[in-house]
């Protein structure tokens, strides 16, 4: 599965997937009108650079100018906000994969100013302890945490949601099938199969958030990764799902899958990703590419 990607969407202008391969994401918002379904869509890939600017702390009076104060100010707003509110507010966040599960190098991802960190539990090599220990460094510094699973499994998705991240990550989705068991893995009963342990894991602050409840599903972030010929094809199945929220497409198996595993660029390749980013721009005016 690929383990970098920036993938955006656009619904006028060309098209240079070049990007795509570069070690940052990014997740953009798209909220289409609805007499914009039927329209003729072009698409783009679109990769603006974005100066992040790195939060300053200093005792000097001088230091706290109303420009420093409003820094600081959107840094809590932000750590106060879901990526899922962000998203459907039309922001654009920017983010990392981590694969070294170095609480560090999360904490310095998070002061220079990314939105998220995909903590990567399928090509890294920590577990849920390691991902716990990045996620309380993210929390700490205000950056929100995605978890990358490392399968398509309701186990893996309870341990991992337990933990509190914001956003949790599936690898290889194939089919609206795999798409919907995803999600229903991110669900309580009757709406789902996750298990519960409300009253004791770290998502609920351990049973003191009495909201929580009523809360999970509407700040939890479902993203489903698209990373073969096979799920480019059912793109807008999947994207069509209830509760999918994000796409993210992953270049480097699908090169792999199409017989291009030494080639990601290849014309084939590019022609596949543009292919699925119509797809699922196409099948929903309220989802999300990344």
């Amino acid at each position: 599965m690929a383990t970098t990607s920036i993938f955006a969407a656009a619904v006028t202008g060309t098209t240079d997937v070049t990007p795509l391969f570069n070690p940052s994401s990014l997740i953009i918002g798209k909220s289409l009108s609805p007499s914009s379904k039927s329209a003729s869509i072009r698409s783009s890939v679109s990769f603006s650079r974005k100066t992040l600017t790195p939060i300053r702390y200093s005792s000097s009076p001088a230091d706290h100018t109303p420009t420093a104060a409003a820094a600081v100010e959107s840094i809590t707003n932000r750590s106060k906000t879901s990526l899922k509110s962000r998203l459907r507010g039309g922001e654009t966040l920017y983010g990392l994969f981590l694969l070294s599960f170095s609480p560090t190098l999360a904490e310095i991802a998070a002061h220079a100013g990314y939105d998220y960190v995909v903590v990567d539990m399928e090509h890294g090599p920590g577990g849920i302890p390691e991902a716990l220990d990045c996620i309380r460094a993210l929390n700490a510094a205000g950056t929100s945490a995605i978890l990358r699973l490392p399968e398509n499994s309701a186990t893996w998705a309870k341990k991992a949601l337990d933990l509190g991240p914001q956003g949790i990550m599936f690898p290889m989705i194939e089919s609206r099938k795999d798409a919907t068991k995803a999600v229903s893995y991110c669900r309580f009963p009757p709406d789902g199969i996750r298990g519960s342990a409300h009253t004791v894991v770290r998502a609920s602050n351990y049973g003191i958030d009495e909201g929580y409840l009523s809360n999970y599903a509407e700040e939890i972030l479902i993203m489903c990764q698209v990373e073969s010929g096979e799920g480019v094809k059912k793109a807008d199945e999947i994207a069509a799902v209830d509760g999918v929220d994000c796409v993210q497409m992953g270049p480097l198996d699908l090169s792999a899958s199409l017989g291009y595993l030494w080639d990601p660029g290849h014309k084939k390749v590019r022609e596949m990703m543009r292919r699925a980013e119509k797809s699922v721009l196409a099948s929903d005016p309220v989802k999300y590419l990344s």
